[in-house]
């Protein structure tokens, strides 16, 4: 007879040790900050895009 076969939860190790500073890695230096836009540049975008409906 076989043994049950484990689950993936029972493999994991423990957690990988806090603290420890890391700089982020070339892909998320490279990543752009989201521009948050101003209420008339929302409208203004929202304007020119008819075929987005602003939330009611």
């Amino acid at each position: 007879m076989k043994p049950p076969t484990k689950r993936l939860s029972d493999l994991k190790g423990g957690s990988a040790p806090t603290g420890t500073y890391a700089p982020p890695t070339p892909k998320v230096s490279r990543q752009k900050r989201a521009k948050v836009l101003t209420p008339a540049e929302r409208a203004a975008f929202l304007a020119s895009r008819p075929d987005l409906k602003p939330p009611k």
